[in-house]
Formats: structure tokens, C-alpha cells, sequence
């Protein structure tokens, strides 16, 4: 089947993180912060997020991108909205819950959405994901038509310490470093792809929560090893009840790690079903220093965030 008539690509992932590098080996781009998608650019614009939802519906600034590519093609990328320069997950994140036409339509004219695209993995008629990694760049350079809805993503090689510290200096989110060889494998995680973050970024199923003073609310967190829910701890910087109700939960009467963990006696329990950010200081221990919530995620399921 054609990877480009049967729409159902899952990217390829990342396997690995560790402190940076410099490497002749490999080329280092930014990690934007952002939602990870795939477009189909023919005769129309199809864009679909990691869990293959259409997204195009719910950005309408970008319904002609594909006027802005030369050949049909399809591109791996990062949708995001930018406010000032810098990446706004939460802006693109709440757009992407949205059914309204009338607040998208508002949201699209206020925050408009962008792509910044890494990788192509359709050229004419053919499927490229074969090809390694720096011949793929070349087409994907020649084959977008760069303005304000889209830009490729630039790279360096050789000097991934230089670009982090760059990169930490203006508060984005880290580096990717990315083997020239490299294939791309659908829905593998690829040691080939490597990220050095200035913050470390985890995915947490949201458990329960607790009101606490000054009407502050408290998100209690886990994750899984394997299929064992983990007790993780709090997130309260960024948390409000109000983005919380935006989103489907069901309240249970119970705590779902199997006891109540100390500190936790008036928690409002929920089913461990939905997924959140949480951005937090790098330790040894693995655990969270002055962690905050960054937002919710469907793109995820709760199974996937383990510890």
C-alpha cells in the first residue's frame, strides 16, 4: 500500500537522552516545543497528530500548506504557535481540545499556528524513508516553499555542545541530535535520535488532586513501570482547576495506586486517564525538582508514560 494513500504513518521516535555531544557523525537541530505531526501535501492538506487525528480542521490557517510545497510529498514536523519567537505549548495545546468553529476561528486569527518541518518521507511518488537521513534534508530543503505557515528546520553539524548552550541561553527546550545515516523506521524509537534537554519534559497520568490554601490546586501524579502505577508526587506551579475542567475526567472513590500514599488523605481521586507535562529541574534521583505543569496532552495514552 502507498504510504501516501493509506495515511496511517507513525513516526519515528526518540530512544535516547543524554548530556551533549559534539560528533561528525551526526547533524543537531532544536527541539521545538510544540505537537509532533505528519503532512500529507497533495492536491489538498491533510495533517494528522501521533495518534492520527486530523488536525487540519482545527488549524485553518494552514489549510493551504500544501500550496506550499513544489511536489507532492509528505513532511514530518512540528505544529506550533509562536508569540514573540518562542514557542507557546500551552496556546497550541488548548487549540488542538477545541470544536468550536467560532473559537477557532478566533484563536487561529489571535495565535496563528506554523510548522517547522525535520524530515520528508514521501517525494512524487515515492517513499524516501530509506534513504538516510542527509539525503532526505536535501529534498526536504528543495521542496518547501518557505513563508510565514512554514519553515524547515535548520541544522549544524559537528558542534551539538555549542548549539545546547545556545539553545539553554534563550530557554528553549533542548537539541536533537540525529545520526547523517539514519533511516526512518515507523514507529520505532531510534537510538539514531538522540535529545539533549535543558529541562527534563515527563508525561504523567493525572491521579487525583488536592484543593490546598489560597485556593490552590495540587495535581497528584504517576506513572507506570510496566503496568504498575507508580506513585510519583505533586505538581501545583501552573495548575488550575479551570484548565483541568476543559477535559474529560471521571472522579473515583479510591486511590488508584492501591493505597494512599502520606500526604494524600484529602485527595480527590480520579481515574488514570489523562496525560500531562510536567517540566521540572534535572536530578540524579529521577525524581521531580520544582516541577510545573505545562498542560495536557491526548496524543498520549496514560500506559505510555512510564517511569
Amino acid at each position: 500500500m502507498d504510504i501516501f494513500d493509506n495515511r496511517n504513518i507513525s513516526p519515528m521516535l526518540i530512544a535516547e537522552m543524554k548530556d551533549p555531544f559534539d560528533s561528525p557523525d551526526y547533524i543537531f537541530e532544536i527541539k521545538w516545543d510544540g505537537i509532533r505531526c505528519v503532512s500529507y501535501l497533495g492536491t489538498e492538506t491533510d495533517i494528522r497528530n501521533k495518534r492520527n487525528k486530523l488536525m487540519a480542521p482545527i488549524f485553518p490557517e494552514l489549510q493551504n500548506l500544501h500550496e506550499q510545497v513544489k511536489v507532492k510529498c509528505i513532511l514530518d514536523h512540528e505544529l506550533l504557535v509562536l508569540r514573540n519567537g518562542m514557542p507557546k505549548f500551552y496556546e497550541v495545546q488548548k487549540r488542538a481540545t477545541m470544536t468550536n468553529p467560532f473559537k477557532i476561528k478566533l484563536s487561529s486569527e489571535r495565535y496563528p499556528a506554523s510548522i517547522i518541518a525535520y524530515d520528508i518521507l514521501y517525494y512524487k511518488d515515492k517513499d524516501i524513508t530509506m534513504l538516510p537521513l542527509i539525503e532526505r534534508k536535501k529534498y526536504l530543503q528543495d521542496v518547501v516553499i518557505e513563508n510565514e505557515m512554514i519553515s524547515v528546520s535548520r541544522y549544524i553539524e559537528h558542534n551539538g555542545i555549542m548549539l545546547f548552550d545556545l539553545v539553554k541561553e534563550k530557554g528553549l527546550e533542548g537539541v536533537v541530535a540525529k545520526k547523517k545515516s539514519s533511516l526512518y523506521w515507523q514507529g520505532k524509537r531510534s537510538k539514531d535520535w538522540i535529545k539533549f534537554k535543558v529541562l527534563d519534559t515527563d508525561d504523567c497520568v493525572i491521579c487525583g488532586y488536592i484543593i490546598k490554601e489560597k485556593s490552590m490546586t495540587s495535581l497528584i501524579i504517576g506513572q507506570y513501570d510496566e503496568d504498575v502505577l507508580v506513585y510519583k508526587g505533586h505538581v501545583t506551579l501552573g495548575v488550575s482547576l479551570r484548565i483541568l475542567n476543559q477535559y474529560n475526567y471521571k472522579v473515583i472513590d479510591y486511590s488508584p495506586f492501591g493505597y494512599i500514599p502520606q500526604g494524600n488523605d484529602n485527595a480527590v481521586w480520579l481515574a488514570p486517564e489523562l496525560v500531562c507535562i510536567v517540566e521540572s529541574m534535572p536530578t540524579d534521583k529521577g525524581g521531580f525538582r520544582q516541577p510545573v505543569f505545562k498542560g495536557i496532552r491526548e496524543d498520549k495514552t496514560a500506559l505510555e508514560c512510564q517511569v
